[in-house]
């Protein structure tokens, strides 16, 4: 596998072919809907008529400049967050109209991958690689290109409903076109007008969307037809009194929720509020009587613009928001820049701890919003850079730490020879003193590789303890009765073979356990039997289902307690790493709730092991207060 940049993820998703909303009428037709009130100035009511409707144009797309769609900010999502909005969008049924977002989404994630790849490049070449070695497949791009793939088929599929829609909309609008024309031209009597032209209107309105190709001609149409509808009115006055007292009220209803925008506090919700209202403004109040026309244009359009004046608070509201979140960035980055560069008590509880800090200052940094533009790619390069620096000194760290580790394994593993050369050695004067500097030097060496620790211990104190036991032996031959010891061990020996897993056999073998530690030495070519009874022992614990540890036993010395705590310890640290391996196992799953069937064995296996791990602990604090002898 080789490195893949990000340009190669990149595969272009084809944008939704424009289509036109056929609520907005063109530029070029301007719908006549007012009556003719004086018939001697029809061109001065006219005249007025294309000055309101050009004003409130230009002021509409006024509104519309102070609202352009602003790109959704995406830095303080994680890659595998990105990864699961994208699949999100996937998954809706209008996946193609969504397809900026999803572009967005699909360039953040590329940009994630590179720079997570660059910092593993970067950690690579740091630790004496060549760069020309490196090569990683960024595990997260698989699933990235099967995205991509299936939403060009998403969006095929979006394309072509979209223009199965419009053929069915433009059979829609043609039809009521149609009905608008009879409207005029084929009216029977006692047709209620008002209602009639106002069901064609919302009809109209509600219709859904047209091909642009299609758009300009249909408008147009419906427009024509709209006004020839409103020249034959023009002898009905009833009903254009009516027309007209309806929309200066929707009119008067619209200015009102204009004034009460100008004191609402959020400046971003009043300015999308007000486009929406210029929205009504242009579909649902139009026309009014001429005398009403410019007055509550000119009304409506002065209050628009105090609330745009009220842009500068927004404007002043995030440059604070921005400088108060690069001040808060650049604290952190100026922390990760210590913890990186501190020379003092360097060890390696001090990179955990700090591994900690940074993992928490990242995950605020990436909180943390937008900052100015102007220093925003300085920021997030000054973050990231330190970032880096901060894991290339703690890689650094470790391998020497490794290094290290493997220097003290090798001079251990050289007193363990020396200690095993001499363990029966009897020249006393010589090899006493030879094994307790062994036992000194044995001290003052540092940490060797966890794998290795409890083996080296092993070997080491079992040479020493062969030495000594063999002195002791030597030395108080005449004290101990090893014949005897050796007979009651046998006999305890044929005793714990005979016992079953009926019940009480539990308290028999802590019986015999307790006696077997009261019982001294046994000569030494028959030292097997103590081999031979802890293979007996675990097998009936095992039978009766109990641990070693839960054992209650008696007559042990303060050398044996002690060797006891300390294999539990041992066993315990074991269990502990087992049970964290296993739940990191189970974060790379996407459902990782216990209902998943692929998880469920897992999860029981947990719980036991918490459940042993529980046991051991509790028998561990027994042994140690000395509940447990």
């Amino acid at each position: 596998m080789t490195e893949t940049p990000s340009e190669t993820l990149d595969a272009a998703v084809e944008e939704p072919k424009e289509t036109e909303n056929i609520e907005e009428a063109p530029a070029e037709i301007q719908p006549t809907v007012e009556e003719k009130e004086s018939s001697e100035k029809p061109d001065t009511a006219k005249e007025a008529e294309t000055k309101a409707v050009a004003a409130e144009k230009t002021a509409e797309n006024e509104e519309e400049e102070h609202h352009e769609e602003q790109a959704e900010d995406l830095s303080h999502l994680s890659l595998p967050e990105i990864l699961s909005l994208m699949e999100t969008l996937i998954n809706k049924e209008d996946a193609g109209a969504h397809f900026r977002k999803f572009n967005q989404l699909k360039e953040q994630a590329n940009h994630l991958i590179h720079d997570q790849t660059e910092d593993l490049k970067s950690e690579f070449v740091a630790a004496g690689n060549p760069v020309e070695l490196f090569s990683h497949q960024h595990p997260s791009q698989a699933k990235l290109s099967a995205l991509l793939n299936i939403y060009r088929e998403k969006n095929a599929e979006y394309h072509r409903k979209q223009e199965e829609n419009h053929h069915i909309n433009l059979e829609h609008r043609q039809r009521i076109i149609e009905n608008l024309k009879n409207l005029y031209t084929n009216t029977q009597a006692g047709t209620n007008l008002f209602k009639a032209i106002r069901e064609i209107k919302e009809e109209w309105k509600n219709a859904g969307q047209v091909a642009k190709s299609e758009f300009k001609l249909l408008n147009n149409n419906y427009f024509h037809h709209l006004n020839q509808f409103y020249q034959m009115l023009d002898m009905n006055k009833e009903y254009m009194e009516q027309e007209f007292a309806h929309n200066l009220e929707k009119r008067q209803h619209i200015i009102e929720r204009a004034k009460e925008l100008q004191q609402e506090p959020s400046v971003q919700k009043a300015l999308n509020e007000l486009q929406y209202l210029h929205k009504l403004w242009k579909e649902e109040a139009e026309p009014v009587a001429e005398e009403f026309r410019e007055k509550t244009w000119d009304e409506f359009k002065e209050i628009s613009n105090k609330i745009h004046d009220r842009k500068s608070e927004l404007t002043e509201q995030i440059e604070k928001e921005q400088n108060d979140n690069l001040v808060r960035k650049n604290e952190i980055i100026a922390e990760i820049q210590k913890m990186a560069e501190a020379t003092k008590e360097i060890n390696h509880n001090y990179w955990q701890n700090a591994i900690k800090k940074v993992e928490a200052l990242r995950s605020e940094f990436l909180r943390l919003g937008n900052v100015p533009r102007k220093v925003s790619n300085q920021n997030w390069n000054d973050f990231k850079e330190h970032l880096r620096n901060f894991n290339v000194k703690k890689n650094e760290f470790y391998k020497g730490l490794k290094n290290s580790q493997q220097t003290n394994l090798d001079e251990k593993l050289k007193l363990i020879a020396s200690a095993k050369d001499n363990m029966l050695s009897e020249e006393w004067e010589v090899v006493v003193p030879l094994f307790k500097k062994l036992q000194e030097d044995w001290k003052k060496i540092g940490h060797v590789p966890r794998s290795m620790t409890n083996k080296v211990w092993d070997d080491f104190r079992e040479a020493c303890n062969t030495f000594f036991n063999n002195y002791r032996e030597k030395n108080n031959t005449a004290n101990d009765n090893w014949k005897e010891n050796f007979k009651s061990k046998k006999l305890l020996l044929d005793e714990l073979k005979e016992i079953g897993n009926e019940e009480g056999s539990v308290e028999k073998i802590e019986q015999i356990k307790s006696k077997w530690n009261n019982i001294g030495k046994v000569p030494r070519e028959k030292i097997t039997i103590n081999t031979e009874f802890n293979k007996v022992l675990r097998d009936k614990l095992k039978l009766n289902k109990i641990h070693e540890y839960d054992l209650k036993e008696e007559g042990l010395s303060e050398n044996q307690v002690t060797d006891k705590a300390r294999k539990i310890k041992n066993q315990i640290a074991d269990l502990e790493a087992e049970i964290v391996k296993m739940e990191n196992n189970i974060g790379f799953f996407s459902n990782a709730s216990r209902e998943n069937p692929l998880l469920k064995a897992t999860y029981q296996k947990i719980d036991d092991k918490k459940a042993q791990l529980e046991s051991m602990k509790q028998s561990l604090h027994s042994i140690l207060i000395g509940e447990n002898q």
